[in-house]
């Protein structure tokens, strides 16, 4: 008798089913996620989200941003297959409470279930997924910026701004700006159109997945440990990723410091002010915030991710032992086009929330919110 042989009923049975909850799983995901990413969008068009009936005003946002996540990771997907690499179809992350995730996901992924065992197997993987989405994204936010609807769109959403001479409250939710995002909107926004301020653009479908996308990509695009950024770059300078990553992650620190060290000099100027007001130190302190206002405005959350990849994501690439080290030339210029990408995505300022100020010069604001929301 063959010691190998497996009865039927044993074998056969599971493989089917094991597949199929394996699919379930993978499309009862995708469809919370769209369930989820309908209701940021509700949040984001001014209507309430508690309320079922009301999801359809979030439907277009959802299948934007959904086509952005799967293109992503399919990019991935199909890049593993090609180089025989076993890869599981992505796994959406629905987070429902806007509180919580404002767009309504935490993202997809992954999984490989096989080693990478070449550098040109690991690059074409990695830089597959940032292609494949910046192409989507980029292409939404282009249709965006054609389509842009007049200024009275803006009135639907927020009718307290009639009260304000017709012109949005400076303050909020900010998302900050890109050099691509710029660059995009002077070359294809018409020149009579109403182009909103950045913190009042995610009311437009469009320009909002147009803008996260770049935004997601370009965090993945990060040159450390395993983001897509890391294998990119392991894949096409080896070793010298190591320095590249710790570079980097200097900068992003340095950034990320940017509104603590802003809190530290309006601590030390008031107390100049308190026990020397005639100090040369109180013009040096205003001469710091005058020329450093720039970098006061740095977004902290980029200390989330100093904290996350220095501690889980690491810093260095695991080394690839196996095949050939030189990519070869296309793939070096389809690299630095890569790299490019998220020099452009970048956002310094990131995202934002500009408080109203307290002043005697909000006032007229503040008389604004009361009549707005009594």
């Amino acid at each position: 008798m063959d010691s190998t042989y497996t009865p039927p009923d044993e074998l056969t049975p599971q493989i089917p089913r094991i597949r199929l909850k394996t699919y379930m799983l993978h499309l009862l995901l995708f469809v919370l996620t769209i369930a989820a990413t309908s209701i940021s969008g509700t949040t984001w068009a001014g209507k309430d989200y508690t309320e079922i009936m009301n999801w359809h005003y979030g439907l277009t946002y959802s299948l934007l941003l959904m086509a952005f996540l799967t293109a992503h990771e399919f990019g991935h997907y199909f890049a593993a297959r090609y180089h025989k690499v076993d890869a599981s179809l992505p796994y959406f992350i629905p987070m429902p409470v806007p509180i919580l995730s404002p767009f309504g996901t935490f993202g997809a992924y992954i999984k490989t279930r096989t080693p990478i065992m070449s550098r040109k197997a690991l690059f074409d993987i990695g830089s597959a997924g940032p292609l494949a989405g910046f192409v989507v994204c980029f292409i939404i936010l282009c249709v965006g910026f054609l389509n842009l609807p007049p200024k009275e769109f803006l009135y639907t959403i927020h009718p307290e701004f009639l009260l304000n001479g017709g012109e949005p409250i400076p303050y909020g939710l900010h998302f900050g700006t890109t050099m691509l995002y710029d660059l995009t909107a002077s070359i294809l926004a018409p020149t009579n159109a109403y182009l909103p301020p950045m913190n009042e653009m995610y009311h437009y479908p469009f320009l909002c997945v147009g803008w996260f996308g770049m935004f997601v990509t370009a965090l993945n695009m990060l040159p450390m440990g395993q983001l897509d950024g890391g294998h990119v770059v392991y894949a096409m300078f080896g070793k010298r990723q190591k320095l590249i990553s710790r570079i980097f992650w200097w900068i992003l620190l340095i950034i990320g410091m940017g509104s603590f060290v802003e809190i530290i000099v309006d601590s030390m100027e008031i107390q100049v002010l308190n026990y020397a007001p005639s100090s040369r130190l109180l013009d040096a302190i205003e001469w710091i915030k005058i020329n450093g206002a720039w970098y006061f405005t740095g977004w902290n959350g980029w200390m989330f991710w100093v904290i996350i990849t220095r501690f889980f994501i690491k810093l260095d690439h695991p080394p690839i032992r196996t095949g050939k080290r030189k990519i070869g030339t296309l793939r070096m210029i389809v690299g630095w086009v890569t790299i490019l990408i998220f020099v452009l995505s970048f956002s310094f300022t990131g995202i934002y929330y500009k408080p109203v100020p307290t002043g005697k010069d909000s006032s007229g604001i503040m008389k604004l919110i009361e009549k707005t929301f009594p």
